[in-house]
């Protein structure tokens, strides 16, 4: 096992120097103090139909990380590279044995289509060596196809050894006679530094060569180099130019990339309508990147009738030949029973899939799994894990999970200065939770130096995303002047829009101030409105003050039982003022409930000791006059005691007839 271990990392090592041998150093340079990156920017690149790419990013996580995590975009690469190749055999060919005689007699076309049919499995059975040495053989006589297509073998290792610089050569020999294809696929070697020195300048000008001779590989390629500034400056226009050339020759890479620019409004005017004809068009000839594209629109009803079953239909499409996006689509859908029944066991199903390829939005998705216990054990050390990953990998989502994590000690210790790191790199990416949270560790100094001013900086950022919460924490800002100046009328403005969101802290702060005028215009009626709707969500504040609403007849008409009904939800929940106020009705018998004056004096006493005044006085008053508990004056002279202390008049006045 230990040999097999050293032998696995020299592999990884040495596979690392080849990379940079071969003109990846500025790649794995690139990549190696942030791995992740890697991973994430080979994902994009899978998406975009950057296959080389893909799977050289991936190669190079798999060797900075001496791991297999990026084997899920390596096998979707080669997959879809094989489906490229497979997109352009000849016609089918009926009689092999006319072809072989050809072949054999010295016709390099013959001897080309022959090493195809290998190639292809076209009613023989599949064999590289035998493609292979077809191929050779009419390259031998200057075949500028077979050149061509012998230095797809060395490239991809099909029927030899796979050698990036034997390919180089023979791309070479058939560039000389203006092969289209070939110069494409050279200039996929400049770009991607195998077997020369990485150089997208030179990239750039085979794709150009090749593009203008119609090639719409080369095309789609030359649009990706100026939609990304490779080679060249970036030109969002011109990459639209080359992407539509391609696109209408029926290529689905290109097709998909217009329905991306006009999704982005990249070199074109946003038009959803053309995006998902050019995404309709890619997706018919089964590319997955363009099946999912087109699900999205579908699941969200852009510009197509919202049909989350169609959707369904088509992220499966997609995810089934392993695109990572649409499978974390998957999850989601059944998670939400989106077009499915809701499945969470089905949805992790998905989510994992997609996370081992390193997908950041399902490891962040998969990690709230189990954090929450959905379709998974509770776990909150593997939620962390997967939370972590996606946030090495820039995700903000993820990046905000794990600073709650360290926050909540949820599967780590509590650390808030580890919080506030995590906070602060998914805020600055314009998180609104992650801007939210980063304000209330300012406004309470966790992690951090306590400072209002920068509390309300972050609330306000996110409070102008829409996020309930920021925007009722910077209410409570304006209403008690913390890093602002006091200003009820705002902190109303920003409760409402809050409350109105369902937060029911909100709408019980908004409640107050309706109810004693701050900020607005006293009225009880509208008081009572905003009490409800919180009380309803179980915030036992506004239970409380909804019972004394109806106990005292403001905003409603005087209503004992249903004051004694809201008494009790907030008692249940520890609330003392309501288990006092739910004391006397006891110990009246009134509002629905029989006279009980042990009853009452359990209550009295448990809002006693959580330090509430008139609590305290009435528990004094019952040991007193041997009301529900006996006769003890002392005790009741300790409780009048505690009452008086905190100002209770009517306490310190009992404590004077002692």
């Amino acid at each position: 096992m230990l040999f097999e271990m050293k032998k696995t990392i020299l592999l990884s090592i040495s596979l690392l120097l080849c990379l940079v041998c071969f003109g990846q150093r500025t790649d794995g340079e690139k990549y190696r103090d942030n791995p992740e990156m890697a991973l994430s920017d080979a994902q994009q690149a899978l998406e975009f139909g950057q296959y080389d790419r893909a799977f050289r990013l991936a190669r190079i996580y798999n060797a900075l990380t001496f791991s297999n995590r990026g084997d899920g975009i390596i096998k979707s690469a080669q997959s879809a590279l094989s489906r490229e190749q497979e997109a352009e055999r000849l016609e089918s060919v009926s009689d092999i044995g006319a072809l072989r005689k050809a072949a054999e007699s010295g016709d390099a076309a013959a001897q080309y289509r022959l090493g195809r049919v290998f190639f292809y499995g076209e009613n023989v059975e599949q064999d590289d060596k035998e493609a292979e040495r077809w191929f050779r053989r009419a390259a031998i006589q200057g075949n500028a196809d077979a050149q061509n297509a012998l230095g797809y073998c060395y490239k991809y290792g099909r029927g030899v050894t796979q050698d990036y610089s034997e390919a180089i050569q023979w791309y070479r020999k058939a560039i000389v006679q203006g092969h289209a294809k070939a110069k494409n696929n050279l200039g996929v070697c400049y770009e991607n530094g195998l077997g020369v020195p990485q150089d997208y300048s030179e990239a750039v000008k085979l794709y150009r060569q090749s593009a203008e001779q119609g090639y719409e590989k080369a095309q789609n390629n030359l649009g990706w180099c100026y939609e990304n500034g490779l080679g060249v400056t970036q030109d969002y226009s011109e990459a639209v130019k080359w992407y539509r050339l391609s696109a209408e020759q029926g290529y689905a890479y290109g097709q998909n990339n217009m329905g991306r620019c006009y999704v982005n409004g990249r070199g074109v005017s946003q038009d959803y309508s053309e995006a998902v004809k050019w995404y309709r068009l890619a997706a018919e000839q089964g590319y997955a990147a363009a099946q999912s594209n087109l699900g999205w629109f579908y699941e969200n009803g852009r510009v197509v009738p919202q049909d989350y079953s169609e959707a369904v239909k088509l992220y499966r499409l997609s995810a089934e030949q392993g695109y990572s996006v649409a499978q974390n689509n998957m999850g989601r859908c059944y998670v939400n029973g989106r077009g499915v029944l809701q499945d969470y066991s089905e949805a992790v199903k998905w989510y994992r899939l997609a996370a081992e390829q390193g997908n950041a939005a399902a490891q962040d998705n998969l990690g709230w799994c189990y954090e929450n216990g959905r379709g998974v054990s509770q776990d909150y050390s593997e939620a962390v894990k997967w939370y972590r990953l996606a946030a090495e990998q820039g995700n903000a989502s993820g990046q905000k999970n794990v600073g709650r994590c360290y926050v909540y000690s949820r599967g780590v210790s509590q650390d808030y200065s580890e919080a506030v790191k995590w906070f602060r790199l998914s805020s600055e990416q314009g998180n609104a939770d992650a801007q939210y949270y980063i304000g209330w560790c300012y406004e309470n100094g966790r992690g951090i130096s306590q400072n209002y001013s920068e509390a309300v900086k972050w609330y306000r950022l996110s409070a102008e995303q829409g996020n309930a919460s920021a925007q009722y924490y910077l209410g409570g800002c304006y209403a008690d002047g913390r890093g602002v100046s006091q200003d009820f009328s705002e902190a109303v403005r920003l409760f409402q829009v809050s409350a109105e969101q369902g937060n029911a802290r909100s709408q019980t702060y908004l409640g107050w101030c309706f109810e004693h005028g701050r900020g607005v215009q006293q009225d009880y009626s509208e008081a009572v409105k905003w009490y409800h709707k919180a009380a309803e969500q179980g915030n036992v504040t506004a239970q409380t003050n909804l019972g004394l609403s109806y106990d005292y007849g403001r905003g409603v008409p005087q209503d004992d039982s249903e004051a004694v009904k809201w008494y009790r939800l907030a008692a249940d929940q520890g609330d003392a003022q309501a288990q006092c106020n739910l004391g006397l009705f006891y110990y009246r018998g009134e509002g629905g409930v029989e006279k009980d004056r042990k009853k009452a004096f359990e209550l009295f006493l448990k809002a006693a000791e959580q330090g509430h005044a008139q609590g305290q006085y009435n528990v004094g008053l019952s040991y007193k006059n041997g009301e529900g508990v006996s006769r003890n004056l002392d005790k009741a002279k300790d409780w009048f005691t505690k009452a008086a202390a905190k100002g209770h008049q009517d306490a310190q006045r009992q404590l004077n007839s002692f």
